[in-house]
């Protein structure tokens, strides 16, 4: 086996720590000697063990010589854990190989610099790319103080969220619909509204076998949810953004007021706000009109979009607001499509 292909196991191990690390980032470890993997491990949730320290632990000291392939610079601090460049160093690894630099300040290079200074071979971009990919959200709040943004919408083949009488369940079928709780298992946050909290009254929590919740967040300008709204006693208590000089309500939920910005709220103050609390990875499940703004502030970064094969010529579409020009028209990069029952998954980049 490459480097890559160990590097790609890492990867597929770091993946199962999805919605259980943040604020930390997803890592796997992957240590091999003779082309023998003798031990794997991931970092499970914040709090335990990094990934590092997990695959040293079942080696038994046999890690002299061997190459470690972690998709993301081991830490060389103390926080909830104690540095993992300490961890390899007593362990004896000979190499390490890894996937991308950690832009955490506490990091940023030092790890590698620590390994070297000891003697350890160190290789780095080893498949970069899949690696930034894994840990957008974390390294776009070490780099800019922001959670990865995901729009989800789900429409007909002419855009479309509902029919003219707002009538929108259900659009897509079963499966897309269960493929949204799987989105929601791996997110921080979800975030609506208050259009689609007033017409839909989401619950927003996730109903699969093993899932966990996240935090609802509703943007709510006004602080008109309605308190026997379902998101306040469906899951975790939601978080509800309002204006500054919104009335006070009596809620099951956090109320976290921010400054007005073009009509409704700051969504760059609220988005901030949010990684500052550890979120980095949040799902917008609309409305239109959200994900409008946050296109039009340059605040999302991906766009997952069922479409359902059927027309219904008329009715909201998953962007709102007034048309564009089509030398203004939002850009997007498909990345994947996907069958997903009797409906199609685009994954689409924002340009």
């Amino acid at each position: 086996m490459t480097d890559a292909s160990y590097m790609r196991r890492a990867l597929a191990l770091a993946e199962r720590g999805a919605g259980r690390t943040a604020p930390n980032p997803m890592v796997g470890a992957v240590v091999v000697r003779d082309g023998e993997v003798l031990a794997e491990g991931w970092h499970t949730a914040v709090g335990e063990p990094h990934a590092e320290p997990a695959a040293l632990a079942h080696l038994g000291g046999r890690a002299p010589g061997a190459t470690m392939y972690v998709n993301l610079e081991p830490c060389c601090h103390y926080g909830r854990t104690a540095p993992c460049t300490d961890a390899v160093l007593a362990a004896g690894v000979a190499r390490v190989v890894v996937g991308v630099v950690d832009p955490d300040p506490r990091v940023r290079g030092e790890g590698l610099r620590i390994l070297r200074e000891a003697g350890v071979q160190v290789d780095v971009g080893v498949e970069e790319e899949a690696c930034r990919e894994l840990n957008g959200g974390y390294l776009k709040r070490a780099e800019r103080g922001l959670p990865r943004v995901w729009l989800k919408a789900a429409c007909t083949l002419d855009g479309r969220i509902a029919d003219a009488t707002g009538a929108s369940q259900w659009i897509t079928g079963p499966d897309a619909r269960q493929r949204v709780h799987g989105l929601r298992d791996r997110v921080d946050a979800v975030i609506v509204g208050s259009g689609t909290l007033l017409a839909d009254d989401p619950a927003l929590d996730t109903r699969i076998d093993g899932g966990r919740d996240a935090r609802p967040v509703l943007l709510d300008t006004e602080l008109r949810c309605p308190a026997e709204a379902r998101v306040l006693t469906a899951g975790l208590p939601p978080w509800i953004y309002c204006a500054e000089d919104a009335p006070e309500r009596d809620l099951a939920a956090e109320v976290r007021r921010v400054g007005r910005s073009g009509g409704g709220l700051d969504l760059d103050a609220v988005l901030r706000d949010l990684a500052s609390e550890g979120f980095i990875e949040v799902l917008v499940e609309g409305g239109g009109q959200v994900h409008r703004s946050l296109l039009e502030r340059g605040l999302a970064d991906r766009l997952l979009l069922f479409v359902a094969p059927r027309v219904l010529a008329g009715g909201p579409g998953f962007v709102g607001g007034d048309p564009r020009a089509l030398a203004d028209a939002f850009g997007f990069e498909l990345l994947s499509i996907d069958r997903v029952g009797t409906d199609v998954l685009m994954d689409l980049r924002i340009t």
